[in-house]
């Protein structure tokens, strides 16, 4: 098996003499019990020890996945995150248990994980029958089908990913402000419509005077517009995809808000353009991160 080779501190037993103990077992890393080899995963955080080959002389599942990212790290992956269901939970301690066991010089906490409860999809009102047992169930290609590929994007990255959810399909079609994608998106065409009814060049708003900016609306517009790297970088570094969801359904909000307190194609040519400038930048930020997420920027809708 691929695994003993790969593994050998761990896997590896003596073939000429069944008294004769393993390399892994001359380690203090393993041991025998009844009739099966167990890995001393207690030793690296583990709950308990954990079965690594059977009495009949078969590996268990979570051999070859220490093998593997063994073979992820020695092939330059530094950074690895596992996507799996909350019911494999218990895979994390012992992978990584068998990670440290095997003496590979991989860091402890490799490989990181995000976990994610089951969706529930909801349609016309009903709850879409799903069952493991009957075979029926509801693939990605279905949701992308039934509603478009950015409502699928968006809205399974709206949640975070160890609570429950519900897709609601009608809600991913409709046109209007309860729609999260819908909302978002329409901020960014909105914003574009004024920017052609202008008709000027977008990047000469780069030396607008800002000054004339005083209103509540306007300044808590710039405040949020500022808060987007620091927000895009702690969204990576915690693997949290939903915070930039939340910050572009802010961000729509805020526009939306401003748009309604103040007109933006004033007659006074230095506010109009600081205005403008406000509004194109807050455009900008909004088509950068739906281009995080996957989801496109329509400048009409």
């Amino acid at each position: 098996m691929a695994c003993a080779n790969l593994l050998w501190p761990i896997c590896v037993t003596s073939k000429t003499s069944t008294s004769k103990p393993s390399t892994s077992q001359e380690a203090g890393k393993t041991y025998e019990q009844d009739g099966a080899l167990w890995l001393k995963s207690t030793d690296y955080g583990d709950d308990k020890d954990r079965v690594m080959r059977k009495g009949d002389g078969t590996y268990t599942y979570f051999v070859p996945d220490v093998a593997y990212h063994i073979t992820k790290w020695e092939r330059g992956f530094t950074k690895v995150v596992n996507i799996q269901g909350t019911d494999h939970h218990g895979t994390i301690a012992r992978v990584r248990a068998g990670l440290q066991a095997a003496g590979a010089g991989i860091p402890q906490g490799y490989p990181d994980y995000v976990l994610h409860t089951m969706v529930r999809v909801m349609r016309g009102g009903e709850e879409v029958k799903i069952s493991k047992r009957a075979g029926s169930y509801v693939t990605l290609r279905d949701l992308i089908e039934w509603t478009s590929k950015d409502a699928v994007r968006f809205f399974l990255l709206s949640r975070k990913p160890d609570t429950e959810y519900v897709f609601d399909i009608d809600l991913a079609l409709a046109k209007n402000n309860d729609n999260p994608v819908y909302y978002v998106q329409y901020a960014h065409a909105r914003i574009h419509s004024i920017l052609r009814t202008w008709g000027g060049e977008v990047a000469s708003l780069a030396h607008a005077d800002l000054s004339s900016l005083d209103n509540p609306k306007a300044q808590a517009l710039m405040l949020l517009l500022a808060k987007y790297p620091e927000m895009l970088k702690a969204a990576s570094e915690d693997f949290a995809p939903h915070d930039v969801t939340f910050y572009l359904r802010d961000l729509a909000a805020s526009y939306h808000s401003y748009y309604d307190a103040e007109r933006i194609l004033v007659e006074q040519e230095p506010l109009k353009l600081a205005r403008l400038a406000l509004v194109a930048a807050c455009a900008q930020v909004l088509q950068n991160g739906l281009k995080v997420l996957g989801v496109s920027a329509p400048e009409q809708m």
